[in-house]
């Protein structure tokens, strides 16, 4: 993204600056390099003298709100002896010497006195944070409720039953509820996280404790200095001095600029709010499943980006700022006149449009599934069919910002919600649709929702509706970027040359997408293709590129592909330390040493993302992988039993250690985890693989055979099981059936040169 750069028009311009620039700076400067002033934080007080409109619009704000000091005046809660009980333990909120103090469970579920330092939020909850060794700041599970004025227990509404065991990731003392790299971040301005990766401990600071002024324009400084020269002496094209641009802005400038905080992402670092490029400071979550519906409606707590961007309204330019002011964050109009600004409210203002009854007009009541009490004046809002709402956090009720058309004939055909269904939950989809189609007509558009289900569930031929969708560039770079993900799973050519088309594509998320995805059979081309990639402007696209190439070796780069390579993996190593303090930024390490064949330092870290969360499964498998490599088969056998006692859901704790027992030559036990594995849903090709050649080994051919053909129903163009079946055919003589494998190899690999070898080798044997 291109900023404008400082440059002075004008002879008094020039001289007046000039005089602010200390002689050491001109004296000591390198020869050729250009000075250029470097902006500081000066912290939001600096701006109200100047800006009194817009502070007191922020003021009264939940911006302004975000984390305070507890205080009798930012303190909502009840310290007064107030109580609370919750599975069958009474908590207690009161004052001592001016402190707010709370009795409830701590660390191993023992009854504790705890201080609150710090409050968190406004509405309509407020929760509480609490200090604890190393630099660490917990968000006690009991929040207060805003609207209703009484304290309750988040576990109750939000999590299962397990998740209140002292050992769960979600257990507040442990990380998932960790203010420091969970929170924090987005709640103050210029937050530096500074975890210390050897003592694990957190040194947190920011600038302002809130999200004040310079987390939207950036640090302040120069702005000031522009602000105090004579008025003809400001220069014109530098943006008032700003580090980010805040006017004249396009529309997708101005939604990435809220990005960093109002989405469900990766970050790759400190959020300094000096840089305008989202994607060099975050990777997006994709709109997949689990925290999405496979339409991309809303279904985990993923906040307004990943929804919007989904939308028509963005892709027709509309922009955050013209719904939200920008300082006070409210809506800029009430009801449904915020949506007739565009609108006709003559057309869809009226009964024959939504056709729900007006506030005081007859009509039925019911209470909906959330105990909402609902009636006429409720479905008449804009907002009611096109924006359906969802709580998070037991009572924050947010909004669908995806502004979809309610599509009951979807709900039926892929399990999607409805907002017809969400506000009558006792009526039927079937009956939704009975109703939309008398008021709008039968005919339904298509919808990508139908392509991406089938892509979820790998059914056959879907590739191609995924391709149709990401070379249209009507359809949103979000659907596009999800159908990347999924086309990924489909091994031919076409996918393939689709999926390398995009690693030149415009759009930053297409090409990150298109980096993290490419895999042609010959690393060779990998490697060719992504080398641009490690110059790209674009950060996370750059350390993507890196990851992707760290198994190649120095003497596979000439000398200026070498130097871009290893600033890329510098970077890449500095984004995934600095997210070692989650599960996952721990794993992650973990596979960088891996790749770097540091075996020791990658079970460290994957040991270290067990010690986090003992369910985070990717750790489990990689940690037992490695064990395994390093002769420590006890310990592998332990942690793959591990895993299938703790996730008898999932096939991989299953299929490991099938593949240790089949080593050791324990087939039966081997054959029969198989088995457990290939019964279970969205079970993987290759297990059908490995238990067919397990069947094989121990004269099972029958089983052998139809195994392997199970495996290619799910996925049709398997090289391995064609491969399997052609070669379990011809052994047994059975030319006929041998030929259909054959030709389905050359089929789905047509420019293999070893499938046509072995196809003209078999032709001759005819």
């Amino acid at each position: 993204m291109n900023h404008k750069s400082w440059s002075i028009t004008g002879l008094i311009a020039t001289a007046v600056i000039a005089l602010s620039i200390p002689l050491s700076l001109l004296v000591n400067r390198p020869a050729g390099e250009v000075w250029k002033p470097e902006a500081v934080f000066t912290g939001g007080h600096a701006c109200i003298e100047c800006h009194q409109p817009e502070y007191r619009l922020w003021k009264e704000s939940d911006h302004s709100k975000a984390m305070m000091v507890a205080t009798d005046s930012t303190v909502a809660g009840d310290f007064n002896n107030a109580e609370l009980i919750f599975n069958g333990k009474t908590s207690r909120f009161f004052r001592r010497d001016g402190k707010f103090m709370v009795f409830t469970e701590g660390v191993g579920g023992q009854m504790k006195e705890f201080e609150v330092k710090y409050t968190f939020g406004i509405r309509p909850l407020q929760q509480y944070l609490v200090p604890f060794e190393s630099g660490r700041y917990q968000c006690l599970p009991i929040a207060w409720n805003t609207l209703k004025n009484e304290w309750f227990h988040m576990a109750a509404m939000v999590y299962d039953p397990e998740d209140l065991e002292p050992e769960s990731w979600l257990y507040w003392t442990n990380q998932s509820q960790n203010w420091n790299s969970m929170c924090a971040e987005c709640h103050s301005t210029n937050l530096q996280k500074n975890f210390d990766l050897e003592t694990k401990s957190y040194h947190t600071t920011w600038v302002d404790i809130s999200v004040n002024c310079e987390a939207c324009h950036g640090p302040g400084s120069l702005h000031i200095e522009w602000a105090q020269l004579p008025e003809m002496g400001r220069p014109q094209n530098v943006n008032t001095g700003l580090v980010l641009q805040t006017s004249n802005l396009t529309s997708r400038q101005y939604v990435e600029s809220c990005a960093p905080c109002h989405s469900r992402r990766s970050s790759m670092g400190a959020n300094d709010h000096r840089s305008s490029d989202f994607y060099s400071y975050a990777v997006p979550q994709l709109p997949m499943r689990p925290n999405y519906h496979v339409d991309g409606q809303i279904h985990e707590e993923v906040f307004d980006w990943g929804s919007f961007t989904q939308s028509k309204m963005y892709m027709n330019d509309v922009f955050c700022g013209d719904c939200h002011d920008p300082h006070s964050s409210k809506p800029l109009l009430e009801g449904n006149a915020l949506c007739t600004q565009c609108h006709i409210e003559e057309q869809y203002n009226t009964f024959n449009h939504h056709f729900h009854k007006a506030k005081g007009e007859d009509g039925i009541t019911f209470v909906n599934k959330s105990g909402v009490k609902l009636g006429p004046g409720d479905g008449n809002l804009c907002r009611d069919c096109h924006m359906p709402g969802q709580y998070y956090m037991g009572i924050d009720k947010r909004f669908d910002h995806s502004m979809r058309i309610p599509r009951p004939d979807l709900s039926i055909q892929l399990g999607t919600p409805n907002a017809c269904i969400n506000c009558h939950d006792g009526e039927t989809n079937e009956w939704a649709l009975e109703n939309i189609n008398k008021w709008y007509g039968k005919a339904k558009k298509a919808h990508y929702a139908t392509i991406l289900a089938d892509a979820y569930e790998r059914k056959p031929n879907a590739d191609q509706g995924l391709i149709r969708l990401i070379n249209n560039d009507l359809y949103p770079e979000i659907i596009r970027a999800t159908a990347i993900s999924y086309l990924s799973g489909y091994d031919n050519q076409n996918a393939k040359e689709t999926i390398r088309r995009l690693l030149n594509n415009p759009d930053p998320l297409l090409r990150y997408m298109a980096a993290n995805n490419y895999s042609p059979a010959d690393s060779s081309i990998l490697l060719t293709n992504l080398l641009p990639l490690l110059s790209d402007p674009v950060k996370s696209v750059r350390i993507e590129a890196a990851s992707r190439l760290l198994t190649f070796n120095d003497s596979a780069f000439n000398e200026f592909q070498l130097a871009a390579f290893r600033n890329a993996v510098e970077e890449y190593r500095q984004s995934l330390e600095w997210a070692a303090d989650f599960p996952a930024g721990r794993y992650n390490l973990g596979n960088y040493y891996s790749k770097m064949n540091d075996r020791p330092k990658a079970m460290e870290n994957y040991a270290e993302a067990l010690a986090l969360d003992r369910l985070f499964y990717p750790a489990r498998i990689n940690l037992g992988i490695q064990s395994y490599a390093e002769g420590k088969t006890e310990l592998a056998d332990r942690l793959f039993s591990e895993m299938i006692r703790f996730h008898p859901e999932m096939t991989e704790g299953y299929y490991y250690l099938a593949l240790l027992y089949a080593e050791q030559k324990r087939n039966s036990e081997a054959i029969t985890l198989l088995e457990t594995a290939v019964s279970l849903p969205n079970a993987n090709p290759r297990i059908f693989y490995n238990l067919g050649l397990l069947y094989q080994s121990t004269g099972q051919d029958m089983k052998s055979g139809a195994t392997f053909e199970k495996g290619l129903v799910l996925d049709p163009c398997n090289f391995d099981l064609l491969y399997a079946l052609f070669v379990f055919n011809l052994n047994r003589n059975d030319r006929t059936k041998a030929s259909i494998y054959v030709e389905k190899l050359i089929q789905c690999y047509p420019d293999e040169a070893s499938v046509q070898s072995l196809y003209r080798d078999f032709k001759r044997g005819a």
